[in-house]
């Protein structure tokens, strides 16, 4: 078989890859789906569990509203229609983690359908994915296979994760390459957190994705047989496996063979796929309703105070905020890389006298510095407030541009807040004309050679006799008035 390093790019481009993705969510309410107990990561094995959670006969479930509420904000915010009535449903399967032997979920009729998310195409315009649904169900146990002095011959089972509860997005098969898959990805997520209702950790697991995979030749209209690539804890990586997957598929096609309809997990330190387990047959899971729960009703009234606290989505935010701060799609991008981060800014933007300035000073001095002493923004030691002083002492004309540069280097050098280092430094900018004059005057005759230069038209030198006077001052003149000063001096001289 030709090995996807092996294949060409004309063999390539004779087929089309076709993806599905089935993303797991945990939501990030107090307690579990059905019971009492603390939905947490983490903690002691088996200590964040209860009758309801490890299936004890005589245990009931109780849905938890708040879990029905963060499915509704996620549907919504991915264009999805909430059906006011669904079930939930018994899917029988016998796992160890799964003390039940079924998972509580909805199958035929779940809680939200027909939602659709926008990546960038081919060509850069936007290209619809279709969501075919949302469901709600709990998640499992976790096998420990590693960690324990006898791993080699036993697994282990923690229980603490039984009952999460979780929600499912299961994508139509409408993306075509590991970048539209890594798009979706992305999109998906910021849409998430934005609404709060997961932290959308994939390290804990609160984020999973398994990824359908298949090849057809361009032009065919029937789908090719897919693999399930599961066990991928990264976008990144999920882009390496599915690029894998559709050159390893293509190569056995290729080869003559035929791709086998099996669940293949990704090694990241091999940069393969491993077949799993085959799925020749599709699962009898046996679905039937869940006869200890009443169907869901979520009304149009529930709805509504529902949608009351869906807040602005990353999207309409980066527009109005182009708008209101007449910012870059880049720099909107930036300034919205987080909705905690967006709310800071806007609130500094508020309190300051020109928010534009406080926009310029986030995206150019604090974003470079952040970045050279490799911070996120929320361990930034220079807070919004910081930001915001030093952007209202550039527009009264207090600071020079600098001046502020150079307090920004020393907080960052000395892990303090802005207004700390100014009050301490007190660089003070020298306004008066007079003062200024008498520096222009020391320069202008000191340098005879570029005064003829410039009374012989060149103007471009007034920039050397600006230069020579910001270095005399300390950085300390006001650069406006120091540039009308200086061309009015050397104006004066007259030309040659």
């Amino acid at each position: 078989m030709p090995t996807a390093a092996a294949l060409s790019p004309e063999i390539l481009a004779k087929y089309q890859p076709v993806i599905g993705l089935e993303v797991h969510v945990q939501l990030l309410t107090r307690t579990k789906a059905f019971c009492g107990c603390v939905n947490q990561y983490g903690g002691d094995p088996n200590t964040h569990c209860c009758p309801t959670c490890l299936g004890l006969p005589g245990a009931l479930p109780v849905l938890n509203r708040q879990a029905v509420e963060y499915a509704v904000l996620a549907a919504k915010a991915i264009g999805c229609e909430i059906r006011e009535r669904s079930i939930f449903s018994r899917k029988n399967y016998f796992y160890p983690d799964s003390p039940k032997g079924y998972q509580i979920s909805q199958f035929d009729k779940p809680i939200a359908e027909n939602g659709h998310l926008f990546v960038p195409g081919p060509n850069g315009e936007p290209k619809r994915i279709g969501i075919t649904r949302l469901h709600m169900e709990e998640d499992a146990g976790k096998s420990v296979h590693d960690g324990f002095a006898d791993s080699i011959n036993k697994t282990y089972i923690d229980l603490n994760r039984c009952g999460t509860p979780l929600v499912e997005i299961v994508s139509e098969p409408d993306l075509r390459s590991a970048d539209e898959v890594f798009d979706y990805l992305t999109k998906l997520k910021e849409i998430l957190l934005y609404t709060g209702v997961s932290d959308c950790n994939m390290e804990e697991g609160s984020l999973r994705c398994d990824a359908n995979v298949s090849v057809m030749l361009k032009g065919a209209t029937e789908y090719g047989t897919k693999a399930e690539v599961k066990n991928v804890n990264s976008f990144r990586y999920i882009r390496s496996a599915v690029e894998y997957e559709i050159e390893r598929q293509i190569g056995v096609i290729e080869d003559g063979g035929r791709v086998q309809q099996e669940s293949r997990l990704w090694n990241n330190a091999e940069g393969r796929t491993y077949s799993m387990r085959s799925k020749e047959k599709a699962h009898d899971y046996r679905y039937f309703p869940e006869p200890d729960l009443p169907p869901l009703v979520v009304g149009p009234d529930w709805q509504r105070s529902i949608l009351a606290q869906m807040p602005e989505l990353p999207e309409a935010r980066r527009a109005r905020m182009i708008a209101a701060y007449d910012i870059s799609e880049q720099d909107a991008m930036t300034l919205t890389a987080t909705r905690a981060f967006a709310d800071q800014f806007e609130d500094a933007a508020k309190q300051a006298k020109n928010p534009r300035r406080v926009a310029n000073l986030i995206l150019s001095e604090l974003t470079s510095r952040l970045r050279l002493a490799d911070l996120e923004q929320d361990q930034s030691p220079v807070s919004m407030a910081g930001i915001v002083m030093a952007a209202d002492l550039l527009e009264s004309g207090d600071l020079s541009s600098k001046m502020l540069k150079q307090l920004l280097d020393t907080a960052f050098a000395n892990s303090e807040d802005f207004p700390a280092v100014y009050e301490r430094e007190k660089p003070q900018q020298i306004s008066d004309s007079s003062a200024i004059e008498g520096m222009i005057d020391e320069v202008i005759a000191a340098n005879d050679n570029q005064v003829e230069q410039y009374r012989k038209g060149k103007r471009t030198v007034a920039a050397f006799f600006v230069g020579q006077v910001m270095r005399a001052s300390k950085g300390q003149a006001n650069p406006a008035l120091l540039n009308e000063l200086v061309t009015k001096k050397l104006d004066a001289l007259g030309p040659l």
